[in-house]
C-alpha cells in the first residue's frame, strides 16, 4: 500500500475507533476494495492527515458539510467520532445553526435530530459500561 493509505488509515482508525475500521474492513469485498482504498486515500490520507486545520474543525465542517448538502447517512457515525476529534456538542450546535442559515432550516433541524439520537446513545453506552 502507500504511504498516503498508511496515513489515511491511521487517521481513519484515531476519529473513527479501531473498532468501526475493523468491522468496515472486514465487510470490504472485491468489488468495492477500489472505492475503499479511494476513500482512504483521498479523504482519510490527504484531507483529514494535513496539519492544515484540526481534527475539532474538521470535524464540524465536515458535519456541517453533510448536512448542507443532506447527506445524512453519515452524520451520526461523525457526531460518534467527535468524541476522538474533540468537538463539542456545542461546537456541533454552532456547526448546525449555519447550516440552518446557509443551507436551509430543514437540512439543520434534521441534522440535529440524528445528533440528538447519537449523544442519546452514546451516553446510554457509557452508562453500560
Amino acid at each position: 500500500m502507500s504511504d498516503r493509505f498508511d496515513a489515511g488509515m491511521k487517521v481513519r482508525r484515531k476519529v473513527l475507533g479501531d473498532a468501526y475500521v475493523d468491522r468496515a474492513e472486514g465487510l470490504k469485498t472485491d468489488f468495492d476494495e477500489p472505492f475503499q482504498t479511494l476513500i482512504t486515500e483521498g479523504a482519510w490520507g490527504n484531507v483529514w492527515a494535513s496539519d492544515g486545520i484540526s481534527l475539532r474543525e474538521r470535524s464540524m465542517l465536515t458535519l456541517a458539510l453533510l448536512a448542507a448538502t443532506g447527506n445524512f447517512e453519515e452524520i451520526a457515525m461523525h457526531i460518534r467520532a467527535t468524541a476522538r476529534t474533540g468537538a463539542s456538542k456545542q461546537d456541533v450546535l454552532e456547526a448546525f445553526q449555519h447550516v440552518a442559515i446557509y443551507a436551509g432550516v430543514p437540512r439543520a433541524n434534521h441534522a440535529l435530530k440524528i445528533a440528538k439520537a447519537a449523544y442519546a446513545e452514546m451516553e446510554e453506552k457509557d452508562h453500560d459500561v
